[in-house]
């Protein structure tokens, strides 16, 4: 009878085994965490579609922020959402907007403590749901939407944002957000660009989050998920804008592009485990059919084993607090 030489499984007898020997690891500081908070409510209110999410009001969203800084949380990523939309998105730019009360309420309450990103978009701000300008026939339009998001990322890093990370998938963004950060004072604030940013059935639950008013689609703009090669072109061209960042979006379903993207670039690479890769676990995990605990932390697991320098996502803070520093 022969028996086999090489016996990879002496090396998972044990707990302390496994963990000498794992090849990737959690850390509290490569997490980020998105945050809502709602203009005009007086408690904060659950997410329906994103159990254990609310939109935070002004006072809650402090709490949360310190509590994620608390658990070592690497960064906050804030979503506001106005009272009022209107056909432009102005909200977005406005000093006395949500996003920029809330962008300096977070900044106050933790310091240097945790990272405070902005979102540049529109989306949340504007009547019709889409990200930037509409043109005349409907379409975003893609050079009048950079003036917009030149506006919306000075006026974030006017509040005290110390990231910024255009979303919209606009040709040319990082470079003209770079050009007015740097002609405005704040040429010490990054930029992380959502740069692979798929046209994705996933993002449903997020829209609810911000009730956002959109009827139709975002494929002119949002990259089509049968391309792989054409993130590579995106991603590249935003480093040569001046992207300090890149990011793909959503993570759990592109690893693929993750790993691509990593081998490629000489920056950080953030993914995006977005409100619907969030949703169906949560859902799956609430009818038994899967266990919570250990199908989040493979999830994100899988996600840094791929490439990514750090995950953003909805259980930053609860998996930070179960984690070593």
């Amino acid at each position: 009878m022969s028996f086999p030489v090489d016996r990879p499984r002496r090396l998972r007898r044990t707990p302390a085994l496994r963990g000498l020997v794992a090849e990737t690891r959690l850390h509290p500081a490569e997490l980020v965490q998105p945050l809502f908070v709602r203009e005009g409510i007086k408690e904060p209110r659950p997410i329906t579609c994103m159990p254990g999410q609310v939109q935070h009001t002004r006072d809650s969203l402090r709490k949360a922020a310190a509590a994620a800084a608390q658990a070592g949380v690497g960064g906050l990523l804030i979503f506001g959402i106005p009272e009022v939309k209107d056909r432009d998105g102005r909200g977005a730019w406005d000093p006395d907007g949500i996003t920029q009360q809330a962008l300096a309420d977070v900044a106050e309450e933790v310091g240097d403590a945790t990272v405070v990103i902005g979102d540049v978009n529109l989306d949340e701000f504007t009547e019709h749901g889409h990200v930037g300008v509409l043109g005349p026939d409907g379409d975003v339009d893609n050079d009048a939407t950079l003036l917009a998001y030149a506006d919306v990322a000075v006026a974030q890093a006017d509040a005290g944002a110390h990231v910024v990370a255009p979303s919209g998938m606009m040709d040319g963004q990082v470079a003209a957000i770079r050009a007015a950060l740097d002609g405005c004072g704040h040429e010490r604030v990054p930029i992380l660009a959502y740069a692979a940013k798929y046209d994705s059935a996933f993002y449903g639950p997020f829209r609810d989050a911000v009730e956002s008013r959109l009827k139709g689609a975002r494929s002119t703009h949002q990259q089509d998920p049968a391309n792989r090669r054409e993130a590579l072109r995106e991603v590249l061209l935003d480093v040569e804008e001046g992207a300090d960042m890149v990011m793909v979006k959503p993570a759990g379903l592109y690893l693929d592009v993750v790993r691509e993207v990593a081998d490629t670039v000489h920056v950080p690479v953030f993914a995006y485990q977005v409100s619907g890769e969030y949703a169906a676990i949560e859902a799956a995990a609430a009818q038994g059919w899967l266990l919570r605990e250990r199908a989040i932390r493979e999830s994100l697991t899988a996600i840094r084993r791929a490439g990514a320098d750090s995950v953003i996502t909805y259980w930053a803070t609860e998996v930070a607090e179960q984690l070593p520093r």
